[in-house]
């Protein structure tokens, strides 16, 4: 295998609605603005939620973000509507493994854009982007099976639920324990 940092592919995503791209310098300010709108549902389900931050610490870790992805350390993704150029979320190829290669999609949404298929649309372009560009051979999406919303998306394009794995997290508050679904696909 060679060192990943070598390897070419696109840095943005088109589908008929969204423009989804690697993060850049400039985005914190969007990203903030969709936190804080949306704390109160993230942070049932997501660690970064669970502490306040400055738009400064929101901008440092966007950069951050695109020096991991730049490395091929983790490819996390701006979700954006085409049109507006509004930002809508995150996803992104998380838990990289190049040597299989296998990769695990993550995503959240702002509130204020849930129920429009949004994150439907970006999870199934970037699991066609991790098979077709990237050679996976294995795509997971793994989420707390308390998480409904989370669930929908897998089932929804046809992942597998290969098990789930009990009482084998923490909450993202540190309080109780969870369990968390594992679904794939595979090329």
């Amino acid at each position: 295998m060679s060192n990943p940092v070598l390897k070419e592919f696109p840095h943005e995503i088109h589908t008929e609605r969204l423009l989804i791209r690697l993060p850049l310098p400039g985005d914190g300010k969007a990203v903030y603005e969709a936190v804080q709108y949306s704390r109160r549902e993230l942070k049932q389900w997501l660690p970064f939620a669970q502490k306040e931050q400055t738009l400064e610490e929101t901008e440092v870790n966007v950069r951050e973000a695109q020096i991991q992805f730049l490395q091929r350390e983790d490819l996390r993704f701006h979700i954006f509507d085409k049109h507006t150029k509004v930002f809508l979320g995150c996803t992104g190829l998380h838990r990289i493994d190049w040597s299989i290669p296998k990769f695990e999609i993550g995503y959240w949404v702002d509130t204020r854009h849930q129920g429009k298929g949004i994150i439907s649309e970006a999870v199934k372009a970037l699991m066609t982007f991790a098979f077709e560009e990237l050679g996976a051979n294995r795509v997971e999406i793994r989420c707390d099976e308390k998480n409904e919303r989370s669930r929908a998306i897998p089932e929804k394009l046809g992942f597998s639920l290969e098990g789930i794995h009990y009482h084998n997290a923490r909450s993202v508050d540190g309080i109780n324990l969870c369990n968390t679904c594992v679904y794939a696909k595979l090329e």
